[in-house]
């Protein structure tokens, strides 16, 4: 019985070499459809790892980088440094940028299946979750999602024109975004000065009245969604006073010692904070409230207030109860997560969690429970809007080497006369135009001290490229 087992073990064996030699001979072409984080990261992986392999990444908009570009705070330029591994790969010899091609309208998935051994999505989460409350409409009330590209040069939002005549913002939402959106509103104009924060942005808030900036969980302290580092910004940030509630943190303090070490510490910096409590005249303050739910907004045309409805945490979910405050508001901007959208109706699409269908990155057919061989998801688009780019990371890596096993094992027959994508058909922006854009942007930004000054319209990033 041994020596059956191993000899079947050593024409398996063979097998998977041979597969691996055959996979090694080929060209191999990928395309990946998405160029953030999940993107760049899942190109790096493949070109590293699978020898003669050919990445092609295909981003809608003229210039690539997505959320590290449009979504990381302005006054955090160590998180935008990976943009330098990007850039390394590249520059590898066989990757291709092509920029300013739209699939689902310029060119369908299967036209792109046509043209690649494998196609890869990972063009991430890019709406907004709603809220679905009574005045939601109204004036002045945004997603945290609009607001961060408002301020970070996202295509078109530059007309967003927020309000900040008010002095009280409410974000409804607790996570790292909504942590956000408070410390631009609140932060020095000096110290924004200083990053590529869009001047439009920056202009709007040297003129703000905004004092008061409320962050709203459901739930209490023990399940705050932001993290310790942002909070400790927060807490640091010049002329302002946090201000916690103490009722907010009724037997909290008892918990800590039985908390896992990362929620230790965060309890331990707010309860830290908690007895720090102060507010001195003129300052600016930050105000998180716990166990608070949108259930109205209220006003006019603009909003005016918003009503909350005050809950109690069972069993970690967040209960209403009857009772209900009102906190004045000028400026609400919900920040309760993004959605995917469906780009293409050949793709299997869980619409109501708007994300695709899919075993470990593996895309699964539409109606059966098998994998659609060929075609995988990495990033938001495949996992839900979770984590940090570190996240994303690993993600990316593990889809990509889901990938790798297909090619090695022949699940995915490599067609050596798969074209790629012909540029020649569309009008795409290359890498070499990127890097035009790149170094304008960066020039305009070195004329009044900052890192760069985005360009905050196709057209204009379309005329650099053709000038």
């Amino acid at each position: 019985m041994w020596k059956w087992t191993k000899i079947i073990g050593n024409v398996n064996q063979r097998i998977f070499k041979a597969n691996y030699s055959e996979s090694k001979a080929k060209t191999i072409k990928a395309c990946i459809v998405g160029s953030g984080p999940a993107g760049f990261y899942s190109a790096q992986y493949i070109l590293k790892h699978l020898p003669n392999s050919h990445v092609d990444i295909i981003e809608k908009l003229p210039v690539p980088f997505g959320l590290v570009r449009f979504g990381v705070a302005p006054d955090h330029p160590e998180v935008k440094n990976v943009i330098n591994t990007f850039t390394k790969t590249a520059e590898h010899p066989n990757f291709r940028f092509i920029g300013n091609v739209s699939v689902g309208t310029d060119i369908t998935l299967q036209e792109l299946r046509n043209c690649y051994d494998i196609v890869l999505l990972a063009y991430g989460a890019n709406i907004d979750a709603k809220l679905n409350i009574p005045g939601e409409d109204k004036r002045n009330v945004l997603s945290a999602r609009e607001f961060v590209g408002w301020y970070n040069g996202q295509p078109n939002l530059d007309k967003l024109n927020p309000d900040l005549s008010g002095e009280s913002a409410v974000l409804l939402g607790q996570g790292n975004v909504a942590v956000d959106v408070a410390r631009i509103l609140l932060s020095t104009i000096d110290d924004l000065r200083k990053t590529d924060i869009t001047e439009h942005a920056l202009e709007a808030l040297s003129k703000s009245r905004v004092k008061k900036v409320y962050l709203v969980g459901r739930r209490g302290p023990l399940q705050a969604a932001f993290t310790i580092k942002e909070l400790r910004e927060m807490l640091k940030l010049p002329n302002v006073d946090t201000n916690w509630r103490s009722s907010d943190f009724v037997n909290v303090k008892e918990q800590v010692e039985s908390l896992p070490r990362p929620r230790k510490r965060i309890t331990e910096l707010m309860i830290k904070s908690l007895e720090e409590n102060k507010s001195n005249e003129g300052n600016k303050n930050f105000l998180p409230i716990f166990y608070r739910s949108p259930l109205q907004i209220n006003g006019e045309s603009n909003v005016e207030s918003v009503d909350l409805t005050i809950t109690k945490v069972v069993d970690n979910k967040a209960i209403p109860t009857e009772d209900v405050e009102n906190i004045p508001a000028q400026l609400v901007c919900r920040s309760i997560g993004y959605k995917s959208v469906c780009i293409d109706d050949a793709i299997n699409f869980d619409d109501k969690r708007g994300m695709i269908k899919n075993t470990n990155g593996r895309v699964l057919q539409k109606d059966a429970n098998t994998p659609d061989i060929g075609l995988y998801v990495a990033g938001w688009l495949g996992t839900g809007p979770t984590g940090v780019i570190l996240t994303t990371m690993n993600n990316a890596f593990a889809v990509s080497q889901t990938i790798i096993d297909d090619v090695h094992s022949g699940a995915i027959k490599c067609d050596s006369t798969k074209p790629g994508l012909d540029p020649k058909k569309y009008n795409v922006v290359t890498w070499s135009d990127w890097e035009k854009i790149d170094k304008r942007e960066i020039e305009n930004g070195k004329k009044s001290n900052k890192p760069r000054e985005k360009r905050l319209s196709i057209e204009e990033m379309m005329k650099i490229v053709k000038s």
